[in-house]
């Protein structure tokens, strides 16, 4: 939703050159919504769905901030001012998710190592030498 009011701003302002990536990102944004709705991401397994959002998260985190300084730097109207402080509150939301997102990838990370064969000889081993 803030990615569509931040393209509503940039169409309303004198930055349309901006307009593009709030776009790109509301789309994107609505697809993976719509693949974990209808739940692709279980069709497709050999995707990792959450790295890919990962991904998405930094990328627009970081393209956001950009566009708004310059909206904010470079325009004087309203419409591009406004567009520029909704960029802002975009790179706090979207460097909260990928905080979050990494962590879940993460845990993951640490889950898929436990069950390698390797994980598994060490553990075996560890309750090999508990029982004696």
């Amino acid at each position: 939703v803030l990615s569509f009011i931040i393209f509503i701003c940039y169409i309303a302002s004198l930055a349309t050159s901006f307009m593009m990536a709030p776009l790109l990102e509301f789309l994107l944004a609505l697809f993976l919504f719509f693949a974990y709705a209808s739940k692709l991401n279980e069709k497709f397994k050999g995707l990792y769905w959450p790295l890919m959002d990962f991904l998405r998260c930094v990328t627009a985190a970081i393209i956001y901030f950009a566009i708004s300084i310059a909206a904010v730097s470079k325009y004087n109207d309203g419409a591009s001012k406004a567009a520029g402080v909704f960029g802002f509150i975009a790179t706090i939301v979207f460097a909260i998710d990928f905080y979050i997102t990494f962590n879940d990838l993460v845990t993951f990370l640490k889950q898929g190592s436990s069950d390698s064969p390797e994980g598994r000889k060490s553990e075996d081993e560890d309750s090999d030498s508990d029982s004696d």
